[in-house]
């Protein structure tokens, strides 16, 4: 579900204090006729280095992007964006954002630096996905590997545009890539012959496209859910019942998010580890040094294995 105005990312004023950024190309170059060292890479930014991650797969050494948010560490709700990445947005050929009220700031850095050439790609939007009737939608769709697929088919036709002598090269890396997210639908699938319908529980709705592929229930009380997203606190009742459901043990695993905890989150988590349910931690960013396939492949081990304790 989307983040209330007060929780989502902020441009203030069009220029702010944090940098965190991220460049890089991946290992594989995308094929391409040409003399591609005459050419200059084309310049991507991306809203976080999850997209970031993404667009170096299917680009190689044909991009040069930059990540907005890169640290695990940092809260992307309360994110500012800074001068440089206004100078690096100004200047993108191709900006990725999540959408959905995710990372709003990414419209408000291109509308001040005058980027009206710039392409952009909103995953929420090319995802399809619509917010439900009387509910919120749920933005984190780089937890939904269709979803991810479709970005990355998107990506690499903005990239064939901008740079077309290459453009072949890179749906042949996107088709790579996408291969790789096969394997992780499989194990969702395998986890939901083996677990439909059990329980689970959160801390925020970050990780519900996945828990929800592989056929999972959410039982945490949306209030308690929506609260710690929203950044407000959690009712007395609510955090009651929320901590009985491990007392009970009423859900096999708690998935948490480690980038937004806080005493109520830290309360849910210590409820879990007594009980003896097993914690999946989850991230809204890479971690350092790895890539996109190889984190997704981490957080699926990791409830597949929480599930078989």
């Amino acid at each position: 579900m989307s983040p209330r105005p007060s929780r989502r990312l902020a441009l203030t004023g069009g220029l702010c204090l944090v940098l965190l950024t991220g460049c890089g190309s991946s290992t594989d170059s995308a094929e391409g006729g040409g003399d591609s060292a005459a050419r200059p890479p084309v310049k991507v930014v991306a809203s976080t280095n999850v997209y970031g991650s993404i667009a170096e797969q299917i680009g190689g050494d044909h991009v040069d992007v930059t990540s907005i948010i890169s640290d695990p560490a940092q809260d992307p709700h309360s994110y500012e964006a800074d001068t440089r990445n206004q100078l690096a947005i100004s200047k993108a050929r191709l900006v990725i954002e999540n959408g959905g009220g995710y990372d709003d700031f990414v419209d408000r850095m291109l509308k001040s630096g005058d980027n009206t050439s710039a392409q952009k790609i909103n995953a929420v939007e090319v995802s399809g996905k619509q917010t439900p009737a009387g509910g919120e939608l749920n933005e984190h769709v780089w937890y939904d590997f269709p979803t991810v697929a479709k970005v990355a088919d998107r990506i690499a036709a903005v990239l064939g545009k901008a740079d077309p002598d290459d453009a072949t090269g890179f749906e042949k890396n996107a088709e790579t890539f996408k291969a790789k997210l096969t394997p992780l639908e499989s194990k969702e699938a395998q986890i939901k012959k083996e677990h439909a319908g059990e329980g689970i529980g959160i801390t925020e709705p970050v990780p519900l496209y996945l828990t929800e592929a592989s056929g999972l229930v959410d039982r945490t009380p949306e209030e308690f859910s929506e609260a710690v997203e929203e950044g407000d606190d959690v009712s007395p009742k609510v955090l009651k019942e929320t901590l009985a459901l491990y007392s009970a043990g009423k859900v096999r695993a708690l998935v948490y998010n480690e980038q937004t905890s806080g005493p109520q989150t830290e309360k849910v988590k210590k409820a879990a580890e007594s009980a003896g349910t097993p914690v999946v931690p989850v991230t809204e960013t890479l971690p350092k040094d790895e890539d996109y396939v190889g984190w997704m492949t981490s957080n699926v081990d990791a409830l597949s294995d929480a599930l078989t304790r």
